[in-house]
């Protein structure tokens, strides 16, 4: 059993959007995060969004799109930190969810560097 290349931190707003989902799309979700920590290069499942430092977990589940976004934090090995998530309706990632992942990013960076 390939093991577990990164750790995934979960953000409340993304905790929350699972939790709104049936439990059979959160599965899903939770099956293909497990896919891409165990090391499997898919740009259906994860891909870094051009010009940002933001990434989507990607799931296709009966023809609907769900997105959860999500960025690296390289001090703590690795770790990937998800911000929010969305119900894809449209063939773009809305400007503005990239843009919102990118204030959390931000917000989160910020937080980090006054604890230490």
């Amino acid at each position: 059993m390939k093991q577990v290349i990164f750790e995934l931190d979960l953000l409340e707003e993304a905790r929350d959007f699972l939790k709104s989902l049936p439990k059979e799309i959160r599965g899903k979700i939770g099956f293909n995060i497990r896919r891409v920590q165990k090391g499997e290069h898919d740009k259906e499942l994860f891909k870094k969004l051009d010009g940002t430092e933001i990434w989507e977990f990607r799931t296709l589940y009966n023809k609907t799109c769900y997105r959860l976004f999500a960025f690296w934090d390289k001090d703590t090995n690795t770790l990937v930190v998800a911000t929010h998530g969305i119900v894809k309706k449209t063939q773009k990632t809305p400007q503005k969810e990239i843009t919102k992942a990118e204030g959390i990013r931000k917000k989160y960076f910020e937080n980090k560097n006054k604890k230490t």
